[in-house]
């Protein structure tokens, strides 16, 4: 049962810790919003590796089949999202620049909420397959974790849970932090630009084959 529980830890640790498209929006936000409102967003993300995690360790062998015919058409809808975001930060970054004024609502003002946030996360995050298959991928590698009870299964997702929380959570955190620092006009401006650049190239990023 313990080895089910680390090994949840560190395969959410191991989907989680990379820097890519999702922890730059929790960044983002937590810098534009309130810590809580990142909070949010990354609690939606760890939920969304828990569901892909259940789903890995009771799916079996047949997951990896029935996720590969559509990775593709996922790939594709996450990237317009992505793409739609960073067109939206970019243009509330460059109205509230050009009108010298504090905006009312944060750039990003569509996830300025905490409910928002997590609903806009989750989704996003769902929508990514290769999330799916590298749990599938580490769930039938481990012997124990794929042949034993529904108990392992609970723990195994539980630690995945745990783990990929306590990350997103510190980005948030670290966001708040970077927000405060940069809460000046010129600061809201180069940070808006910032985000949404690199948001639009990991959207470009993810329609590339392979």
């Amino acid at each position: 049962m313990s080895g089910a529980f680390l090994a949840g830890l560190v395969a959410g640790y191991g989907v989680a810790i990379p820097v890519g498209a999702i922890a730059i929006l929790i960044l983002g936000l937590s810098a534009r919003t309130s810590f809580r409102v990142g909070a949010a967003a990354a609690l939606a993300v760890a939920t969304a590796d828990g569901l892909y995690a259940a789903v890995a360790a009771l799916g079996g062998a047949g997951l990896a089949g029935f996720v590969a015919p559509v990775a593709g058409p996922l790939r594709v809808v996450a990237a317009v999202v992505l793409l739609g975001l960073a067109a939206h930060g970019l243009w509330r970054t460059w109205s509230a620049h050009r009108s010298r004024q504090t905006p009312t609502a944060p750039v990003g003002g569509g996830l300025s909420t905490p409910g928002r946030a997590y609903a806009a996360l989750l989704g996003l995050t769902l929508l990514n397959p290769a999330t799916v298959l590298y749990f599938t991928a580490l769930v039938l590698g481990r012997r124990d974790t794929a042949s034993a009870g529904a108990g392992a299964a609970v723990l195994f997702v539980a630690g995945v849970f745990l783990a990929s929380a306590s990350w997103q959570l510190l980005i948030a955190g670290g966001g708040t932090v970077v927000g405060r620092a940069l809460s000046s006009p010129r600061g809201r401006l180069v940070t808006g630009l910032v985000s949404s650049a690199l948001i639009a190239a990991l959207a470009v990023v993810a329609l590339l084959p392979g």
